[in-house]
């Protein structure tokens, strides 16, 4: 009896142990792999829970296997991961909180290139990824900013095109009165025009009348222009006659020699004379500027005295010639 009791009992142990390995490997657990452990703290976790995988590049190498609320540090959320022991993690790795489109949960390993190794228990940098509802948030907040200034502006439109369409009413009733106007204007400008196409009838006729009236008076002044004409072009070509005839009288003159202006015309002796007067002069001008002494002196020199300095003047002229 007692050897049953131990067989069932037995048999009772291995199957909850069975049980117990089966239900942890479902759940991920390998009691045969090695394992470390580390941290990483969030401020959200959003339902992250225990077994969810942690992955690198898409391939598992381990699990969540344990979170806990710190209190103590403003509810943050400690998380407990379990790694695969031939993964080596690197001191700027990153845990990315990453969802799938159904609403799981799993964090992203992204391990970089320090040369610095983490140990078993040092804490991960976190980071949470933005999920499908954050980027259609931030794609759609541009788009609803420019259809809100859209509306604004077609606001702005119809509002206008409202005024527009009041000014036209406007219009339109003030156009609906100007035929009767326009209408009563033709009619008195029709009287008008009547009464001045009377006046200029009668004006014609007045004028043709008078035209008729003044045609002799015409022709006759014709005639005394015509004579005025006449005697003024006689009177001037007589004038220019005489004119001529004075002037080749005035030219005989000049030819011949028997006068003043025909002789200086004609002869040279003037002239002549002239030239000689203007050396003269010159000289005199040249011997005052080298000599005042000769005729601006308290009682002047004679001639004998005038005649040696030249002398001298000329000797001096001399040998300052056969120097150069």
């Amino acid at each position: 009896m007692k050897n049953k009791e131990l067989k069932v009992g037995l048999f009772a142990a291995i199957a909850l142990g069975l049980l117990y390995l089966g239900f942890n490997f479902l759940k991920g657990k390998d009691f045969f792999e090695h394992k470390k452990k580390y941290y990483a703290v969030y401020d959200n976790i959003n339902q992250l829970t225990k077994s969810n995988p942690v992955l690198v590049n898409g391939y598992a190498v381990g699990r969540v296997s344990k979170t806990r609320l710190l209190q103590q540090k403003n509810n943050r959320v400690l998380v407990e991961l379990e790694i695969d022991a031939d993964i080596t993690l690197t001191r700027d790795t990153k845990a990315i909180l990453n969802s799938e489109f159904l609403g799981s949960k799993y964090l992203l390993l992204e391990i970089g290139k320090s040369p610095v190794k983490l140990k078993q228990g040092d804490t991960l940098i976190t980071e949470v990824a933005k999920g499908m509802f954050d980027v259609l948030s931030e794609t759609a907040e541009p788009v609803a900013s420019d259809l809100q200034t859209t509306l604004r502006k077609f606001n702005t439109a119809l509002d206008d095109l409202g005024q527009f369409f009041k000014k036209l009413d406007i219009i339109v009733t003030k156009l609906q009165t100007t035929p009767d106007l326009l209408n009563k204007t033709l009619v008195t400008t029709n009287g008008r025009i009547d009464e001045l196409a009377v006046s200029l009838k009668t004006d014609a006729e007045k004028t043709a009348t008078l035209l008729d009236e003044m045609k002799p008076v015409i022709a006759n002044l014709k005639i005394a222009s015509d004579s005025l004409k006449r005697l003024q072009l006689n009177q001037t070509l007589h004038k220019v006659n005489l004119t001529i005839a004075s002037l080749n009288e005035s030219l005989g003159k000049l030819k011949k020699r028997d006068n003043t202006m025909g002789r200086l015309l004609t002869e040279d002796s003037l002239y002549v004379n002239l030239n000689k007067l203007l050396i003269s002069l010159d000289k005199l001008s040249e011997h005052i500027n080298t000599n005042p002494k000769h005729f601006f002196a308290p009682l002047g020199k004679s001639r004998s005295k005038v005649e040696r300095d030249l002398k001298k003047l000329e000797e001096e002229k001399k040998k300052s010639a056969a120097k150069k």
